[in-house]
């Protein structure tokens, strides 16, 4: 194994098994995991006392063979450039595996975004652009809201990069609806959770979703739309957690009045239709599909033989560690992997980009219609390559990742 190899091996297990059944060259492995551009900034931002921060600021850009860099820019304390470069080639599989023409990128502030005004927000996100703008764009990257971040940065970020450029709405995705954002975008990745869970009961021969029960870890955007659209196709999510508490209901959880209940800011754990539970015992509830939908690492060596389900759809990104992946292995648990689960985000970004070049909007049923189609036809060809490699989902996704980007990058060349 390469030494470049061994060093991603830490951040992206799967990708050494998938270059080995690929038998890729070793000049081939340095071209694929090689970030093609790092950029590091410092922001000057004066605060509303007056005093003046300066805040680290990271963009990695890491292929782009098959179209433009796209990923999304987080505002967090802990960000760091490796932080950064690992989620920036993790862009680039999940683009592929979607087959939408994007490479991968990553962008990250250094800054806990608790301790800034909205207006020292906005001074920031306008210094990143004035700092990057150079190499982002339309047709160069396109950034989108990640961790901290969402449609209102995004719409500072459309702001300040039209200062410079021009009318520019398809610089980033995620911008309100109203500022040539796209509708469906919100509940893209829950609904795209969704259509992979229907379509892995389907290869299963499991039968459909009104026949299965769900549990929840996560109550945020992604969990929240994926357990309401799944009891809006009859299935039935019978506990649900968030970083405060968790919920469940054998009976299964009426989700259109919780959404109500902690959208009014009570919290999830006090509401009427359900009982209280301790939110580290949510994991282990019995449930047919388990859906991680909030942070990575959550389920790991200590905890994975617990499970009580049959299926895990990995809505969050990287929840289960490659210790835990194992064992869920063992046990005869089939893993949905996040870089392809989690796709109707991205996806929906592609959208977006797609509306903003051709300066006319979509329906949200056109939305949701494209959407499905995409997250089938992925699902279909990882499918295919798990059962005639015979290797875990996981790894046929980081496969098709990874045939799609070398056939790119074969056929544009190396000079």
């Amino acid at each position: 194994m390469s030494v470049l190899v061994m060093m991603w091996t830490a951040e992206l297990p799967e990708t050494p098994q998938a270059l080995n059944e690929l038998e890729y060259p070793e000049k081939l492995q340095k071209l694929l995991l090689t970030p093609n551009r790092e950029m590091g900034v410092e922001l000057v931002v004066q605060m509303d006392s007056g005093e003046i921060e300066v805040f680290n600021a990271y963009r990695v850009q890491h292929n782009n063979s098959r179209g433009p860099f796209k990923g999304g820019l987080r505002y967090h304390h802990q960000v760091d450039l490796d932080d950064v470069r690992s989620l920036a080639s993790l862009m680039t599989w999940k683009t592929a595996v979607m087959d939408i023409p994007f490479g991968g990128a990553k962008g990250g502030v250094t800054v806990d975004p608790r301790r800034l005004s909205e207006r020292e927000l906005e001074k920031l996100t306008r210094k990143l652009v004035q700092a990057i703008k150079e190499i982002i764009g339309p047709a160069e990257d396109i950034p989108a809201p990640d961790m901290n971040t969402g449609a209102r940065e995004m719409a500072w970020f459309f702001d300040e990069y039209s200062k410079y450029k021009g009318f520019s709405p398809g610089v980033v995705t995620g911008k309100p609806v109203h500022l040539h954002g796209s509708l469906g975008r919100e509940a893209a990745t829950g609904r795209g959770t969704v259509f992979a869970i229907r379509e892995m009961l389907k290869a299963t021969h499991a039968g459909k979703i009104q026949d299965h029960t769900f549990v929840i870890q996560g109550f945020g955007n992604v969990g929240a739309w994926a357990a309401e659209i799944l009891t809006e196709h009859g299935g039935k999510v019978t506990a649900v957690s968030d970083a405060f508490g968790a919920i469940q209901n054998e009976n299964g959880l009426d989700i259109k009045a919780l959404r109500a209940h902690v959208a009014a800011g009570k919290p999830l754990a006090e509401f009427g239709g359900g009982g209280a539970i301790p939110k580290e015992e949510l994991l282990y509830m019995p449930c047919d599909v388990l859906v991680p939908a909030a942070i990575g690492g959550v389920i790991d060596k200590d905890n994975a033989a617990r499970l009580q389900c049959k299926f895990v759809a990995e809505a969050a990104n990287g929840p289960t560690t490659p210790e835990g992946d194992a064992i869920l292995r063992e046990k005869g648990i089939i893993v949905l992997p996040d870089i392809y689960t989690n796709g109707g985000g991205v996806t929906v970004s592609f959208f977006e980009w797609v509306q903003n070049l051709q300066n006319f909007k979509w329906d949200e049923d056109d939305v949701n219609r494209k959407l499905d189609r995409k997250m089938t036809d992925a699902f279909h060809k990882i499918w295919t390559i798990h059962k005639e490699k015979n290797v875990p989902l996981r790894v046929a996704a980081f496969v098709k990742a990874l045939q799609e980007v070398t056939r790119a990058e074969i056929h544009r060349g190396f000079d």
